[in-house]
């Protein structure tokens, strides 16, 4: 048995805009496949080449895809019979990222794709994410993290730009 620990980094924006609007703009910015079929498709794929260009399809125009999302929120507001909080979990990324660091660190498996959480609080609605780069360090290897890194920038620069 072994235990690891792993310190994690936490990206967070704040945005003045309104949940939903964010909750669009992040969308409008990732793709949307249907997911059964992108899931038969990439099954079935004889080939790699195959395979990349069923993940190029679904991908949106920052080179990730929504994996599915959790309306977290829905669940809070059923116990209290309120219109808040409105929290949503996106899981967002692309099967060809994961590859290149899981070639290196399986256990990128375990973070792969990601999690941005976007959550309404009183100051704001906050965009969150746990930085890769820092859930791989402990593995120490340079290839995986320079992958890491990458994704990072692009889920950064994601939130970033649906927070404005």
């Amino acid at each position: 048995m072994a235990i690891r620990k792993v310190e994690i980094e936490r990206f967070s924006v704040t945005s003045s805009k309104p949940f939903e609007a964010v909750v669009a703009a992040l969308k409008a910015s990732v793709g949307h496949p249907d997911m059964v079929e992108f899931a038969n498709v990439t099954k079935t794929a004889r080939t790699f080449a195959e395979l990349q260009s069923a993940v190029q399809r679904g991908l949106g125009r920052t080179g990730l895809m929504l994996f599915t999302e959790f309306d977290l929120g829905a669940i809070l507001r059923k116990e209290t019979g309120l219109d808040r909080p409105k929290i949503v979990r996106l899981v967002i990324g692309n099967p060809l990222i994961m590859k290149e660091m899981a070639k290196h660190v399986p256990d990128a498996g375990s973070y792969a794709p990601v999690t941005i959480l976007v959550d309404e609080r009183p100051d704001g609605v906050h965009l969150t994410y746990d930085r890769m780069a820092s859930l791989l360090a402990p593995y120490g290897n340079a290839d995986a993290l320079a992958v890491a890194r990458d994704l990072d920038s692009k889920i950064e620069n994601l939130l970033r730009e649906s927070a404005a």
